[in-house]
Formats: C-alpha cells, structure tokens, sequence
C-alpha cells in the first residue's frame, strides 16, 4: 500500500469514526440517556459496514468516492446532501426524540429485530452493489478517465439502482428497529430525496454511458423487483 492510498484509507477512517461520533450524539442527547440497546446495534452496524468497504471494495473505487470531481454536478450534490439530512441526522433525532417523549405505542420486539435485519440487509446490498460496480461512484458523473462501461451482472441484473434500493430498505428499517413510528416521517422525506437522485443519474446514464439505453429496455425494474 502506497503513501497516497494510505492517507485516503486514514481519511475514510477518520471520517467513519467521526460520522460514528456525531449520530450517537444527536440519537443519545435526543434521547437523554445512553441505555438504549438498538441504537448501539445500529451505530456498530454502520461502523461494520464502512469499515467492511474500505477492506473489501477496489482500492481505485475507495479513492474516487474519497473525492468531490470537479464535474460533478450541482444538482445531483443538493439532492444527495438532502437525502443524507433526513435519512441520518433528522431521523436520527427524530427517533431519539420520539423515544423519549414516548409518542409511539411501543412496538413488538419482533418487528424491532425485523426491521434491524431489514436495515443490516439493505447496506449489505448497498456494499455488494458496490463490489461488482467498479464505477460506484459517491456523485453521479461519467468516470472517462477510470473507463467507464456499463455493469450489468450481480444485483444490477435484478434491479437499476441497487445502490439506491439498499438504503430505501435499510432506512425504513431503521426507525421501527429503534422503536418509533415519527422516525418514518424523515426517513420517508430523505428515500424521496434518493428517488429522484436515482432518476435523475439514470437520465444522464441513458443519454452518455454506451449501452444503458439497451439495458434499461432489459431490466425494467429501478428498486424493487416486479413493483417499480
């Protein structure tokens, strides 16, 4: 390993950790307390699940999504800075909130660890997707200079946007796991937001990336298999 994939793999890291730092703050201070099981189930998952991307996802593909291109574009960053709002800090706190004030019947525990498992599911998606795409960038644009080609096997010969699907599932998820039901309302606001990420980057795909046209006539389905 090179000086220079060093300091981006101590930069991911660093940014793992520090992300990790700030939900566990806004899910305990809206909470007002640390005795809250789920919520440490969920902050380790997701330390998992980045820590498990950088040790298993392409070296080049790591340095790509550790940087902002200059091309990339305005509107695909504002739609993506306000999906990552509402579905991390605003539900977050949402849910700790919720919690707190118990303003949601309490739910089953069963549903809580179905939809746990429905939130380490859909990331688990979201890491393979990246696995078997080379070109899964963190904004949407043509990677020329990395040769860009269309991918077409492993889930992205179920659905589009696996990439997408994954964290629509996860962070449905996420608030019946942490026991509120208000915690659906940003998490809804935020898969809105990812939506019309999704097709916003499908439009620039069909019209710039060789054969996307062709494989959006073979794959018909975006997230979900046989509904949409």
């Amino acid at each position: 390993m090179d000086g220079g994939t060093r300091s981006t793999w101590g930069r991911a890291v660093l940014g793992t950790l520090a992300s990790a730092i700030l939900f566990a703050a806004i899910l305990f201070s809206a909470r007002g307390s640390l005795d809250w099981p789920m919520a440490w189930a969920v902050l380790a998952w997701y330390v998992l699940y980045a820590l498990a991307g950088l040790a298993l996802l392409p070296r080049a593909l790591i340095e790509e999504r550790s940087r902002l291109p200059a091309d990339a574009e305005r509107m695909d960053l504002v739609l993506a800075g306000l999906a990552l709002v509402f579905l991390f800090p605003a539900t977050l706190a949402v849910c700790g909130l919720d919690v707190r004030l118990r303003a949601s019947p309490e739910l089953p525990p069963a549903l809580r660890a179905g939809a746990f498992t429905v939130f380490v599911l859909g990331y688990g998606l979201a890491l393979q997707a990246a696995r078997v795409n080379s070109f899964f960038s963190a904004v949407v644009r043509i990677q020329h200079e990395r040769g860009h080609h269309l991918v077409d096997h492993g889930p992205y010969a179920v659905v589009r946007h696996p990439g997408y699907a994954g964290p629509l599932f996860s962070h449905v998820g996420l608030p019946l796991a942490l026991g509120s039901l208000w915690g659906l309302v940003p998490a809804f606001v935020g898969g809105a937001f990812l939506v019309m990420r999704a097709l916003h980057e499908e439009q620039r795909l069909a019209r710039e990336l060789p054969g996307y046209a062709d494989y959006m006539r073979r794959v018909r389905f975006r997230i979900v298999p046989r509904v949409w």
